[in-house]
């Protein structure tokens, strides 16, 4: 057969041709699912671009913000005095209470013990995907009597909870506020929160993010009128504890409002416990 009538064959013609089949099907896949509105999956921690530090308040009635005249709790002090200070804080939650005009969004369930905030917090984690959880839980494993002795193992697990599902977010777990209504009820809370700054050591060696605040000898019985909950000056003193946490973090993180973008996570900023 004459060269002008030979047709032109390269080995591994065929091999191309499939590879461009299979490129051209990957890519009308990908165009039907993002026809398809299908969520891509979120990463777990503040990323480059991110323009705001997700903040969840967690815990009981006293998270909630129940004995405060405005029902913001804690939370609406520490909302005023970081959003002054420049940072674009986003508290996050599906429940919201408190006053308009601020981020009313929380986790704080009136009455829950330490084992049904673990019984949910994986699924709220994964929907608000926090950077900061503030964690004041307890209270009721003592006002109802449910095994106080073991109250710290149930905390040591809900914080092993937490950090697995988001290793990257800082946990700020408080030493709880006084219970100044029983002798007993007291005591054991010193025992609980005696075993706090030993749970937070260890978690930390092990590379968790987690550290500790002293809420029990920032707010004076004085300022808890039904002994359990506080006034609108125990919240404020509450919310300067919590306050004083988040500084160092927030300071390290270079994001204030106004600024050019956030770059790296909260955790790599992260250095210490209390």
């Amino acid at each position: 057969m004459s060269s002008t009538t030979q047709k032109d064959f390269r080995p591994g013609s065929g091999k191309h041709r499939l590879r461009w089949v299979v490129f051209g099907f990957l890519m009308l896949c990908c165009l039907v699912l993002l026809s398809l509105h299908i969520p891509l999956p979120q990463i777990p921690s503040v990323k480059a671009n991110s323009t705001s530090i997700k903040i969840m308040p967690l815990g009981d009635s006293i998270t909630f913000g129940q004995g405060s005249s405005t029902g913001g709790g804690y939370r609406l002090p520490l909302w005023k005095e970081l959003t002054a200070r420049g940072f674009p804080i986003d508290f996050v939650g599906s429940l919201q209470d408190g006053p308009d005009g601020f981020n009313r969004h929380h986790e704080g369930h009136p009455g829950w013990k330490i084992n049904q905030i673990a019984a949910k917090v994986v699924l709220w984690l994964l929907i608000y995907r926090p950077d900061i959880i503030l964690l004041h839980i307890g209270t009721n494993d003592f006002v109802k009597n449910d095994d106080p002795a073991q109250a710290p193992t149930r905390l040591s697990q809900l914080l092993n909870l937490i950090t697995a599902t988001l290793p990257d977010a800082i946990v700020i777990v408080a030493q709880i506020l006084p219970l100044p209504r029983r002798a007993r009820l007291n005591a054991e809370v010193v025992t609980y929160n005696a075993a706090i700054p030993t749970i937070v050591r260890t978690d930390s060696v092990q590379g968790k993010h987690v550290q500790y605040v002293d809420m029990y000898h920032a707010v004076p019985p004085s300022m808890l009128p039904d002994q359990i909950h506080p006034n609108d000056a125990g919240y404020a003193l509450m919310a300067q504890v919590w306050l004083q946490a988040l500084l160092p973090l927030l300071s390290r993180s270079k994001l204030k409002s106004g600024t050019t973008r956030y770059v790296g996570s909260l955790s790599s900023q992260f250095c210490c416990f209390s």
